[in-house]
Parts: C-alpha cells; sequence; structure tokens
C-alpha cells in the first residue's frame, strides 16, 4: 500500500516526538507523517520535563495532542511536588489522558514498591481530573492488574498500550473493560509472532494502533531507515500487519481503530 493510497485519517495513540532523535527533523517527519494517511498524533509524556515538552508541542499544531505522567522507568525520579506539577500541567494545557504509567518489572529500571506507588498515584490523578489513562505494563501483569482492578471503577477509560503480553493478560484486559494499543512489535517475528493470533481477539472496539516512535521500528519493513528510528509514517505498516492477522480489509482496521481513538481521547471527529 502506497501513502496515496492510504486515506484513512490515521490516529497514532502512541509517538514520543519529544525524544531528541526528532529535534532535527521534526517538521519533515509530521509531513510523512500526513502524507502517509496519518492525520492525527498523541504525544507522550514519559517524564516531568517530557509531559512539559509534549504539551507545549501538541499546542503548536491542531493534529498533535498530548499525555502527561511518570514511566514506570522514571519512578525513582519521582518526588513530593510530582503531582502537584502534573496537575499543574492539567490545568494549562488540553492534555487528553494521564500516562505513561504503569508497571515494567522487564528492564526494573526503578525498584518495584516505587513503580507501584507512583502507579495508583497516576490513576487517583486520572479519576481526579476525569481523564483517561495511557499504561504501560510490561512482565507486570499480575501485580498490574490487581492494582487497576482496585480502580478501574473511578477511570473514564483505560488503554495498555504497547501490548505485548500473553493470552491470559489479553483476556485479563479485555474483561475489565481495557483498550488495547498494538504496535510494530506485532511485525517482530521473533518476539511478535504471538500478536499475529492473540490480536485477532480484540474486539473492534477495543483495538487502537500505535508506532511508539522512535522505538519500534516494524522488523519487517523495507527498506529500514539507516538510522533504525522509527516515525509516525510508518503506521500504515502496522495497520497492514494487523489487518492481516484479522482476515479483515485495512480499510476497516483504520476506520474502527480512529473511531475508537476519537472515542477514547475524546478527539473532534473529523
Amino acid at each position: 500500500m502506497t501513502a496515496n493510497s492510504t486515506p484513512y485519517g490515521l490516529i497514532d495513540i502512541g509517538a514520543n516526538l519529544t525524544h531528541e532523535s526528532f529535534r532535527g527533523d521534526l517538521p519533515q517527519v509530521l509531513q510523512r507523517a500526513r502524507e502517509a494517511g496519518v492525520r492525527r498524533l498523541i504525544v507522550t509524556g514519559a517524564d516531568e520535563q517530557g509531559s512539559e515538552q509534549a504539551a507545549q508541542l501538541a499546542a503548536t499544531r491542531p493534529d498533535l495532542f498530548s499525555t502527561c505522567g511518570i514511566h514506570p522507568h522514571h519512578a525513582k525520579d519521582c518526588h513530593a511536588d510530582t503531582m502537584d506539577k502534573l496537575r499543574a500541567l492539567l490545568a494549562e494545557h488540553p492534555i487528553v489522558a494521564v500516562g505513561e504509567t504503569g508497571l515494567d518489572f522487564y528492564r526494573d529500571f526503578s525498584p518495584r514498591p516505587v513503580q507501584e506507588e507512583w502507579f495508583v498515584k497516576h490513576l487517583q490523578l486520572a479519576s481526579e481530573q476525569g481523564l483517561p489513562v495511557f499504561l504501560h505494563e510490561r512482565d507486570a501483569h499480575a501485580q498490574f492488574a490487581a492494582i487497576l482492578a482496585e480502580h478501574i471503577a473511578e477511570l473514564s477509560n483505560v488503554v495498555v498500550h504497547c501490548f505485548t503480553g500473553d493470552a491470559a493478560a489479553l483476556t485479563h484486559y479485555l474483561e475489565m473493560g481495557c483498550y488495547v494499543g498494538i504496535t510494530g512489535w506485532i511485525c517482530d517475528e521473533r518476539r511478535g509472532a504471538h500478536l499475529l493470533e492473540l490480536v485477532a481477539e480484540i474486539p473492534d472496539d477495543r483495538l487502537m494502533l500505535e508506532t511508539d516512535s522512535p522505538y519500534l521500528l516494524p522488523r519487517d519493513l523495507k527498506p529500514k531507515p539507516r538510522s533504525r528510528r522509527n516515525e509516525p509514517a510508518n503506521l500504515p505498516h502496522v495497520l497492514e500487519a494487523v489487518a492481516a492477522a484479522r482476515n479483515q480489509s485495512a480499510r476497516h482496521v483504520a476506520r474502527e481503530t480512529t473511531r475508537n481513538a476519537e472515542r477514547f481521547f475524546r478527539l473532534a471527529i473529523r
């Protein structure tokens, strides 16, 4: 599928556009995304500074939106004023979700009890603000799900972004009413082959797409950029992989995932 034949108005629900790798050519990156059919993007906030930068970037363009939160990798850097700073940021900018937050027991860059503490604080902030949450979970399903279950009744919407888990985790998240974000991980025959089967189990009204740029460049993308940097223009490649695995047309998956993102993040319907 060529860029010109992708008039879907796709929404990339997770793009780390404040990453330093985009510093030199972000306007070109955004232009390529638009030419590829990616019409709107959610810029991920993953720490205090990054959340502020994401909000400031989103304010410069009508096709950009942002989240604000502290990734579990950075939970160890949180302090007594962290939630107040995020709350102030939410008051100043039309941010569409709280996060990225959650648990990562694969890297363990922050102590697990610290991750859990700040995950709960984010869920409480989202409940207080009436905002959806943008969640990260890796190798932490049991504790992540237990914490989420205690708070989910108070949350407006939940997406488990960049889902890479197993069938049991997927079933659990769907039973709790979560949305599920799929990335180019599904294009990796080494790590993501199981997703080719699991993605078909996600209902049409719970599926969303993302690149997680600049990370997770689709392994089967050809030609690959020399930099190995992923970018939102590659979202149609993820779309094609997801549609094929679901035995659905790319147009159908594009339409449904766009509707889901509009509903989840309360974006204007276009």
